[in-house]
């Protein structure tokens, strides 16, 4: 899922990037601890780990996560596991354009038997590819709207 962001490729970096703010944007996701980064990284960095915590309704549940890519200003994405088990790959793409740029969100589901059936009981949510389609969006027009007033 894209959004045309009124703003530079670097704006918008910035707050991608900075995972401890991805609880302003996602409807999921209400926060983000660093647990471990690479030795002399600034920033995220590719084998840099951190917990997510996240929330559906009442029901509240923590994953691990892990930099698999982190190419500043252009693109970062993490795999996430939940009982030590692959859970999915999150990314962010960002390319330039006329006005600012072009940001994308995907999700490529990566769980196996176990959690495809412990993560609608735990989570509550039984449609996950629906619900973060939804969250996506919601994810996308808030960046947006952060990035943009950024640029004012």
């Amino acid at each position: 899922m894209s959004a045309d962001i009124a703003a530079p490729p670097e704006t918008v970096w910035r707050l991608v990037s900075d995972l401890n703010r991805m609880g302003e944007w996602s409807p999921e996701c209400i926060g983000v601890s660093w647990v471990g980064s690479p030795p002399g990284a600034a920033g995220p960095a590719v084998g840099a780990v951190f917990k997510g915590r996240n929330r559906s309704g009442i029901r509240r549940w923590s994953t691990k996560g892990t930099i698999v890519t982190a190419d500043p200003n252009r693109r970062i994405a993490w795999d996430i596991a939940a009982l030590g088990l692959p859970g999915a790959r999150w990314g962010y793409s960002i390319e330039p354009t006329d006005a600012g740029c072009r940001v994308t969100e995907s999700w490529e589901d990566k769980r196996g038997a176990i959690l495809s059936f412990l993560g609608p009981l735990a989570t509550g949510i039984k449609d996950r590819a629906g619900h973060n389609e939804a969250g996506m969006r919601t994810t996308l027009e808030r960046l947006k709207a952060a990035a943009e007033a950024q640029g004012r």
